[in-house]
């Protein structure tokens, strides 16, 4: 058996390896939480802009998003033409020039190329809809089961706002949404620099943070 002397000096060491633990835990807050910070901040700024310019924003996704596309083909030709011994040679070309195409077309003709990007999205909210009411009804009476329901019933809804109004709710649809998604990313995110500050200063007043 350890003797007394051996306990106690397990016990400091365990000790000193706590609070090296919550040294660490306020330094890494006391250098992470302002650039949490600003960072949340120009992202909760830059969703406020796109919901209340939501048309030109989502014109600048679908412009990005041919963007992409026209890149992505380019690179899969690229890929296919320089492994012609391939047996997927041809099929890579053919799908390297769909996507050029494709992204060509919403380059070209950005408003139509918006207005296929909002039907995409509508359809999308309804198979999230209808997944969600399905695991919902499926793990009842499980915890939280509601919740999915509420979440699946929200999807359709926000689907019905959107298909049932289109091409017209192409010019706000994809801006809101992507608007709304960076604003509460941001919101999030300076929720958890201000955490990171009340750690910091827990850690000047208990004497754990390191000196500057």
């Amino acid at each position: 058996m350890p003797s007394s002397d051996q306990l106690k000096e397990g016990n400091t060491m365990e000790t000193r390896t706590t609070e090296r633990g919550e040294e660490r835990v306020g330094n890494s807050a006391s250098e992470t939480w302002r650039t949490l910070m600003v960072v949340g901040g120009v992202l909760a700024i830059l969703g406020m802009l796109a919901v209340v310019f939501p048309f030109v924003t989502g014109i600048g996704i679908e412009l990005l998003l041919g963007g992409l596309l026209v890149v992505g083909g380019l690179i899969h030709a690229w890929h296919a033409l320089s492994a012609r011994g391939w047996a997927g040679f041809l099929g890579g070309v053919a799908l390297g020039a769909l996507y050029v195409i494709a992204g060509l077309v919403l380059l070209v003709n950005p408003v139509v190329g918006l207005a296929t990007l909002t039907l995409l999205v509508g359809s999308f909210f309804v198979v999230d809809g209808v997944v969600e009411l399905y695991m919902g009804l499926r793990v009842r009476p499980e915890t939280n089961w509601v919740g999915l329901v509420v979440s699946g019933v929200l999807s359709l809804v926000l689907a019905w706002l959107i298909l049932a109004g289109w091409p017209s709710t192409a010019v706000w649809a994809v801006g809101v949404l992507f608007g709304i998604n960076l604003l509460t990313t941001g919101l999030a995110m300076a929720a958890v620099a201000m955490g990171g500050r009340r750690t910091e200063r827990a850690a000047v007043g208990s004497g754990t943070a390191r000196p500057e």
